[in-house]
């Protein structure tokens, strides 16, 4: 019949028709309508719905929040530091969490209370009285958490119950829960259990129980060796004294793997900038710096076993040393062993082998600059030390050629400039050593002391400032710039710097004695004395102090006080006849005759020509009415016609001038010889000659007169005795203090 047209009616019936346009959109635009495709012409989509905050579900996921919140303020307070602030969230967090679980309960779900928020709660909480040091209080939340079975894992927390019990000595139970732990702990975790199994080791070590430590030690050297098992492991061996298990277990020490990469990895090679640039940023990074810190702790702990066996490994010291340096240089830590052979010779400096040491140290001369320099400055202190100047400056000189940076050899070659007494060339030798290590406290140290000999006090005194910002308790900078303040004439602040320096050494007598004068010379005795007096009380053998505590109780009339003190001077130099003098005039002035009778008689016994002793005599016995008057009075025309037969024999042979010279010492010389009275007793003489005649009353003596007979013995220096401290600073200032530290090199 053939295919059907198109359009064609069949059985009366029209075919419908195709769509001629795209669905959705008209060529031409209804009236009234507006090109919207996206339907905004409807306006804003409706509000949400708001939550509903009153409902219990949405109050319980509130207040969860809030506990979190809190568990994490805690965190952050502990971490800056505030440790009270810290358990009050914790504590506060504790008290939210237990409202939690109640409202839980109210409402019929809890069967969806959050454990681990519970926990993390009770941990938290348990963490925060362990820091705190609430150690019971740490238990007890420590206890409810591990008593819950609900909260898997929660064994392990009896490793920080032991920790707790560790730091309160209780090892016993240290012991026991550190092993439950371990109990609870399956193999999987065997880094676990190998810190587990440390700790019970060092439990053991504070026990005195050093083969059960040694057990624990051997295991985790065994299955997992570290370098601070190791180091323990030789402590243990070294206290029970084996010394064929010392040298494996040093053995082992040193081959103990530390899993850092070689040094040469950061080495950038030439010819890729790309990688060079990649090495230089990882140069200095935490991966890095942690890889030098613990290769660090490694050679220090090698270090400090090897110096603790050498001694008792062999028959000798130097044996020993000499083994652990052969098995040193057989290791990764070859380096290590020119720094056992310094310490070999610190060791022979230790034992005063002063020959010895400097052997040792001159083996180091023919190798590598940086030992080689270390060596020359340890040689160039002690031939400083020795005073064998010319030495110390040759070694200090080979030691800057084999390391210009090296500070310590900078100060010991300003050191020795110093006692040459070049202060200018000394200073630029401590200025060098300070430009390449500013913290170097020695060179800034006689640097300071430099300039003061110099007399540039105020660079001096910047120094010495600048040193106390980094040494805040060192007692000899204090001095020093309680000393340049003094000598730059401003007393007021000497004086507030020498009492900081009593709050470090309360009990420094010469310091105290530094006060009382520098209160004394401001006209303020009361603080002089009491300055002096506890200077006294500590050192009761310092004459210039004794000589002031005795003249103020004169001057205040208690010449009774003042009597102990000129005693315990005749006690410090029995030879020194003005003591005694003193004692016998405090007893006159106190109306005590007799006494003072008796004490001049004793003077007379040993001193017999001394002439003042005498003339007292002659005066007490007269006022007195003593037979005796005439005996004394005949003895002292003769020891006054014998010492001017001397003073004539001394001036007859020389000329003008000479004799000029000689009065005055031979005045000293014949009062030392003949009566044992120094300077100020020669002024005594000379006074005391002004008093009245042995015909008139001693009662008649005028207040002047009895002033003028015990004042004058001690001369015009007893009103402001200088004390020692002074002097030490001039002297011994620098041979003491400025070398201390330069034995080690840097």
């Amino acid at each position: 019949m053939g295919r059907p047209m198109t359009g064609a009616v069949q059985d009366g019936a029209a075919r419908p028709m195709t769509a001629v346009r795209a669905a959705g959109y008209s060529s031409s635009i209804a009236r009234g309508s507006v090109f919207d495709p996206l339907g905004q012409a409807k306006g804003p989509a409706p509000p949400l719905e708001t939550r509903n905050e009153d409902t219990p579900e949405e109050k319980i996921k509130i207040l969860e929040k809030k506990v979190n919140d809190l568990i994490e303020e805690s965190c952050l307070a502990h971490a800056r530091g505030d440790l009270q602030l810290s358990l009050e969230k914790a504590k506060e967090a504790g008290r939210k969490e237990r409202a939690l679980v109640r409202q839980r309960e109210q409402t019929g779900t809890a069967d969806h209370i959050n454990l681990d928020l519970t926990y993390s709660v009770l941990f938290n909480l348990a963490n925060q009285y362990a820091n705190n040091d609430m150690y019971t209080e740490a238990l007890n939340t420590y206890q409810v958490i591990v008593k819950n079975k609900m909260f898997s894992n929660a064994g392990r927390l009896k490793v920080n119950m032991a920790n707790i019990y560790f730091k309160q000595k209780n090892y016993t139970k240290a012991i026991k829960f550190y092993r439950m732990a371990l109990d609870q702990i399956s193999n999987a975790h065997n880094a676990m259990r190998i810190k587990i199994m440390q700790n019970i080791g060092v439990v053991f070590i504070h026990m005195g129980q050093y083969s059960d430590a040694i057990t624990s030690f051997e295991y985790i050297m065994s299955e997992s060796p570290n370098i601070k098992t190791g180091f323990n492991l030789i402590l243990c061996y070294y206290a029970i004294g084996d010394r064929e298990r010392m040298k494996k277990a040093f053995q082992k020490l040193i081959c103990v793997p530390l899993g850092i990469d070689d040094d040469d990895k950061y080495i950038p090679p030439n010819d890729d900038p790309h990688a060079n640039m990649v090495i230089e940023a990882i140069k200095n990074d935490k991966l890095h710096q942690m890889e030098r810190e613990r290769k660090a702790l490694a050679e220090k702990y090698i270090m400090t076993s090897a110096k603790l066996i050498a001694p008792a490994i062999e028959s000798s010291f130097a044996a020993g040393f000499d083994w652990c340096v052969d098995m040193v240089k057989g290791s990764q830590y070859v380096e290590l062993a020119n720094d056992l052979e310094i310490n070999k010779a610190i060791t022979y400096l230790r034992q005063r082998d002063f020959k010895q040491a400097v052997e040792t140290l001159k083996m180091f001369e023919k190798k590598d600059s940086r030992v080689k320099s270390a060596a020359a400055t340890n040689l160039s202190f002690l031939y400083f030390l020795e005073k064998d100047y010319d030495q110390a400056d040759r070694y200090a000189e080979l030691a800057m050629s084999a390391d210009r940076y090296n500070p310590a050899a900078l100060v010991n070659k300003g050191n020795t400039e110093f006692v040459k007494e070049d202060y200018e060339k000394a200073a630029e030798f401590y200025k060098e050593a300070l430009h390449n290590d500013s913290s170097c406290t020695e060179a800034l140290y006689n640097l300071g002391l430099t300039y003061k000999r110099l007399g540039r006090l105020e660079e001096a005194l910047d120094c010495f400032l600048k040193l106390h910002a980094i040494l805040r308790n060192s007692a000899q900078v204090m001095y020093q710039l309680a000393n340049l303040y003094e000598m730059l004439e401003d007393p007021h602040q000497a004086i507030e710097w020498l009492m900081q320096l009593t709050s470090v050494t309360p009990t420094d007598a010469q310091v105290l004695a530094k006060l009382g004068d520098l209160y004394d010379n401001e006209g303020d005795k009361s603080q002089a004395f009491q300055y002096y007096y506890e200077s006294y009380r500590y050192f009761p053998s310092n004459i210039s102090v004794i000589e002031w505590l005795g003249a103020y109780y004169i001057d205040t009339q208690f010449c009774e006080k003042a009597i102990q003190y000129f005693e315990r001077a005749t006690l410090i130099q029995p030879t020194q006849v003005k003591w005694q003098l003193m004692v016998a005039s405090c007893y006159r002035r106190s109306g005590n005759y007799q006494k003072a009778l008796e004490t001049y008689k004793d003077i007379h016994r040993k001193f017999p020509e001394n002439v003042e002793c005498l003339r007292f005599l002659v005066r007490l016995c007269t006022d007195m009415g003593l037979k005796e008057v005439q005996d004394y009075a005949t003895k002292l025309k003769k020891v006054e016609k014998m010492k001017e037969i001397r003073e004539q024999r001394v001036r007859s042979g020389r000329d003008s001038s000479a004799r000029g010279r000689r009065e005055g010492s031979a005045g000293s010389d014949s009062g030392q010889s003949n009566h044992g009275t120094s300077a100020k007793g020669e002024r005594l003489s000379v006074k005391l000659k002004t008093l009245p005649g042995s015909n008139e009353p001693y009662e008649a003596s005028t207040q002047q007169e009895i002033d003028a007979s015990y004042v004058d013995p001690l001369g015009p220096q007893m009103q402001r005795p200088k004390t020692a401290a002074r002097k030490r600073t001039e002297e011994d200032e620098f041979a003491d203090e400025e070398l201390g530290d330069d034995l080690l090199p840097e």
